[in-house]
């Protein structure tokens, strides 16, 4: 089974109290309890399928520093730091990169607008990277020149999918299969492969995506707008919130193994079971 290593962030401080998204409404309830209960058993899902889980402490102030995704990209061993667009999650950058330098990371600040894995996502030998509401398109260039691979620009066009991570879901980078692992001789690897929302890009994106991934997962809207492609896939087991069905039944047709996990209550942010969960890649 191939392992990963997360860093997570516990929703100790979560609340909806500022709209930077289409999704969040500071007029409507929200429960703190059921986000971190829903947390938990998130983290319990990647510790069953052996990942190892690093956390960071959450800090009182900051409501979305659980969506640990956004803050940095970490490939090689180095890290890309964050700046955000928005004022209101402006001090978690400054956080997340003294968290990497303690873990022994190689950290580089970033110069333009990037909030790190919300839209840059290794594929492969690729970056895919999104612009057109957070990230800018000058970061396209930092991230290319500290990580040295390929970075493919990405307009994302719908502000529901405002992160590349809530319309595009990195499947496999090239992983060999298991029983590729378990049977000497046999090399069965899997091709880099996405799913995503066609309708959340832009024409040229589009026929981009169409050319680097032909046999891509394609997901419905109704799926896209549970943040069913916010999702995290080990190259097997795609986890993905529970209410995707279709995306699922989709994804278990293409060969991988899924589960479904209830992270409604984050979703009132903005966010998915890929906010919460940042890729540490030595």
């Amino acid at each position: 089974m191939p392992t990963r290593r997360y860093l997570m962030c516990r929703p100790t401080h979560f609340a909806v109290t500022y709209r930077i998204n289409p999704w969040m409404d500071p007029a409507a309830p929200y429960d703190t309890a059921l986000a971190i209960s829903q947390w938990t058993e998130l983290k319990r899902v990647y510790e069953s399928l052996g990942h190892q889980i690093e956390e960071i402490d959450p800090l009182p102030g900051l409501p979305d520093m659980v969506f640990a995704a956004n803050g940095g990209t970490v490939v090689d061993g180095k890290a890309l730091a964050v700046q955000f667009r928005d004022a209101e999650r402006a001090d978690e950058g400054p956080a997340y990169a003294e968290w990497f330098r303690g873990a022994g990371f190689e950290v580089t600040e970033a110069k333009a607008i990037n909030e790190g894995e919300g839209d840059i996502l290794l594929a492969g030998d690729y970056i895919l990277a999104g612009t057109g509401f957070r990230t800018s398109h000058a970061a396209h260039a930092e991230v290319q020149e500290l990580f040295g691979r390929p970075v493919i620009t990405l307009q994302l066009v719908d502000p529901r999918f405002y992160h590349l991570d809530t319309a595009l879901a990195v499947l496999s980078h090239g992983d060999r299969d298991e029983r590729s692992r378990e049977e000497p001789g046999v090399q069965s690897v899997k091709p880099v492969n996405v799913a995503y929302l066609p309708e959340a890009f832009s024409p040229g994106s589009q026929a981009v995506l169409r050319q680097l991934f032909p046999n891509a997962v394609i997901a419905t809207v109704a799926d896209a707008e549970v943040l069913g492609l916010n999702a995290v896939s080990d190259g097997e087991t795609v986890v993905l919130p529970v209410q995707a069905v279709a995306l699922a039944a989709a994804l278990e047709q293409a060969g991988y193994q899924t589960i479904g996990v209830d992270v409604s209550e984050l979703r009132l942010a903005g966010g998915g079971p890929k906010c919460c969960t940042l890729e540490l890649r030595s």
